[in-house]
């Protein structure tokens, strides 16, 4: 089992940057890969970006390409999530979830594949 903790969200002004983290702890983080949700108000929830156990990464929102970075220190026990030149429509509550991967897994970013989830972080982007 799989514990998650997101830490480092906040009140941003738009334009400002944000980088949050996901302390993963347990039996074996290094054999899961790790992803970044959020859900806004009134929204469904969706992937934001995606890193496997080996390092490949994707960006399952369009919007944030360019923008947002995601990464993994060298224990593979955090997981941050770079969000520069943010907009008002970045505002959401921000997941950091888990799922069990063979070595050479490709990265997806579909929810239903994550089984541990984190309580979440709020961002808030507003003038």
């Amino acid at each position: 089992q799989v514990q998650l903790v997101e830490s480092g969200g906040g009140l941003v002004q738009p334009g400002g940057s944000l980088r949050l983290s996901c302390a993963a702890s347990g039996v074996r983080v290094d054999y899961y890969g790790i992803g970044w949700f959020r859900q806004a108000p009134g929204k469904e929830r969706e992937g934001v970006s995606c890193i496997t156990r080996s390092g490949g990464t994707t960006d399952a929102a369009d919007s944030v390409k360019g923008r947002f970075t995601i990464s993994r220190s060298k224990d593979k026990k955090t997981v941050y999530l770079q969000m520069n030149n943010l907009e008002p429509d970045d505002t959401a509550v921000y997941y950091c979830a888990a799922r069990r991967e063979i070595l050479s897994a490709t990265t997806t970013c579909a929810s239903y594949e994550y089984v541990y989830w984190g309580q979440g972080t709020q961002v808030t982007v507003s003038s």
